[in-house]
């Protein structure tokens, strides 16, 4: 499938895969496993990868907190030297910041921050006291 979507792409087209890097469940599905698949996809055109995980099943134990699922991505960006996207459970600015900037990944996307607040990006921009105009 991947090589399919890499094929009808325009030249020059990012192609994202998101991966579940674990289910959560004891003796179920890891990181550890999810490093070869995520290096396979690297050698079939894939771009980026966008490591999220569990929640598929009802017994699944996720220890919900902030950037929980970071960890994750990190892992990958260094074992498979891919762009990277980390998500779950990231809402403030500083944050984002420092998983950008410690290299833990390369785009942090947020969910229900901007379901909260729409004006999330400029507020987080003053917060961090980026220039925003000229």
């Amino acid at each position: 499938m991947v090589q399919g979507v890499r094929e009808i792409l325009p030249s020059g087209y990012p192609l994202w895969v998101r991966i579940a890097a674990t289910d959560w469940v004891e003796n179920g599905w890891d990181i550890e496993q999810s490093i070869a698949p995520a290096d396979k996809l690297k050698s079939l055109g894939v771009d980026l990868i966008d490591t999220s995980s569990g929640g598929t099943v009802p017994n699944a134990k996720i220890p919900y907190g902030p950037g929980y699922q970071t960890d994750f991505t990190s892992r990958i960006r260094r074992e498979v030297n891919i762009l990277t996207v980390a998500v779950g459970l990231i809402t403030t600015p500083e944050q984002a910041d420092h998983i950008i900037r410690t290299g833990q990944a390369d785009i942090v996307l947020l969910g229900r921050e901007f379901l909260r607040n729409p004006y999330w990006a400029l507020s987080a921009a003053k917060k961090l006291l980026y220039h925003l105009c000229c």
